[in-house]
């Protein structure tokens, strides 16, 4: 929560609406911002904090442990039209690369805004190469791009 709101400003670049959903009440998020997320962002959370207290937001996303009444930290892509495109879910003792969900951000977009007529290959960055898919690409990625070279 407090590397997405200390990056709050490149993810409003790219286009991309936050919300952080909890079981916690909104009293418990306020107290939250105010005694520690501010105070690891240097600001306060610039996006809304939804509470699911009965966890049925978790429940939908996979992510409502039922035996613990918590949910688990997940962090999902939804594109323009409602589609989740990536999701990740980890237990609390291991936190998130804010860098790799900003370029897999960047890359779906990319891949939206050509229509599907490029695609990004793993670890693909900004201006880096792109393949095009079709029947030609098929048994040949290995001539177009490697995991080995710097892309």
């Amino acid at each position: 929560m407090s590397a997405v709101a200390a990056n709050y400003e490149t993810l409003q670049e790219l286009d991309v609406k936050v919300i952080s959903v909890s079981v916690d009440s909104q009293f418990v998020h306020k107290v939250w911002n105010d005694q520690e997320l501010s105070k690891m962002a240097k600001k306060d959370i610039p996006f809304h904090m939804a509470s699911d207290g009965p966890g049925n937001v978790g429940k939908i996303y996979g992510v409502y442990d039922e035996i613990a009444g918590v949910e688990l930290r997940g962090r999902f892509i939804i594109d323009p039209d409602g589609v989740i495109q990536a999701m990740e879910v980890m237990t609390p003792p291991v936190g998130r690369q804010l860098s790799e969900t900003i370029r897999q951000i960047q890359a779906f977009q990319h891949v939206r805004a050509t229509k599907g007529a490029e695609v990004c290959p793993a670890g693909w960055m900004p201006g880096k190469k792109i393949l095009k898919p079709g029947p030609a690409l098929v048994g040949n990625v290995w001539k177009e791009w490697s995991p080995l070279e710097d892309h």
